[in-house]
């Protein structure tokens, strides 16, 4: 039986959150964990369906605001944090989590399709740690920047070059940037989710199952849960607690990490 997690005393009263990728799954999580525990959150996505997620944490009370953002460009990334700054505050918590994945053998494997994947998942990364660090220093703030990697920073899996190749990029962003900025009390880490139930999940047990052999919908799922020592896929809400870990004051002297939050599906 799986617990509900509730979330502890409101650790982060005032402090100003955005979580990219978050109109659904894992960042939608997070950013309704933070806006429990007391957050000023905007949830950012590249897809108009963000604004009705923070519509509906809005409804439960929660301080939440969202912004349409492509995370591949510059200037909408800057613009992403001037008008957070404009309307919540310049942000303490910068939550790394847009990302996207295809699935294809080797000679189907496009190019456009490898652009894509490490534009979101890498370079999207990158530019958003770079904005929100360089409003954290100039405003003397120690912040947190969290990063969203994958077990396939871990072991890369057939059929994903590209997704793999752009998730081990973010552990070397992780731990590039958290010896740059130890000294000034910005933390940087990571974290590798495993098999979350998302709609990500639901197209990979499609996509993978395709091609691995002739699995129903959901039996590829099943075998891989299955192997998983704890016997269970994992929610946003289990990789929300781990992120909110992170950027607690309780974490101040963590950084360059990298934690599995997989049900022991990798244990290094």
């Amino acid at each position: 039986m799986v617990s509900e997690v509730k979330p502890a005393a409101k650790r982060f009263d005032n402090k100003v959150v955005v979580v990219t990728g978050g109109s659904r799954g894992i960042g939608l999580s997070i950013g309704e964990r933070f806006a429990q525990e007391g957050a000023k959150v905007c949830l950012s996505a590249n897809e108009k369906s963000v604004f009705d997620a923070a519509a509906h944490l809005r409804e439960s009370g929660y301080d939440v605001i969202a912004a349409e953002v492509d995370v591949t460009d510059k200037s909408q990334v800057k613009d992403l944090y001037d008008e957070v700054a404009g309307k919540l505050g310049e942000v303490d918590i910068s939550v790394q989590n847009a990302g996207v994945i295809t699935i294809a053998k080797l000679p189907d494997l496009t190019e456009a399709e490898w652009d894509k994947v490490l534009a979101v998942n890498t370079k999207g990364v990158f530019l958003c740690c770079q904005e929100a660090a360089t409003r954290m220093l100039r405003a003397g703030k120690t912040g947190r920047l969290i990063n969203t990697a994958s077990g396939q920073a871990r072991q890369g899996f057939v059929y994903t070059p590209h997704y793999a190749a752009s998730k081990f990029g973010v552990l070397g962003i992780t731990q590039s940037l958290a010896k740059e900025l130890a000294p000034t009390g910005i933390t940087v880490n990571a974290f590798c989710p495993g098999i979350i139930t998302t709609d990500m999940w639901s197209y990979n047990d499609e996509a993978w199952g395709k091609l691995l052999g002739d699995y129903k919908p959901g039996e590829l799922m099943t075998e891989w849960v299955n192997n998983i020592p704890m016997k269970r896929a994992g929610t946003g809400k289990d990789v929300a607690g781990l992120v909110a870990f992170l950027a607690s004051d309780d974490a101040a002297y963590i950084t360059g990490q990298t934690i599995n939050v997989d049900g022991g599906m990798f244990m290094s």
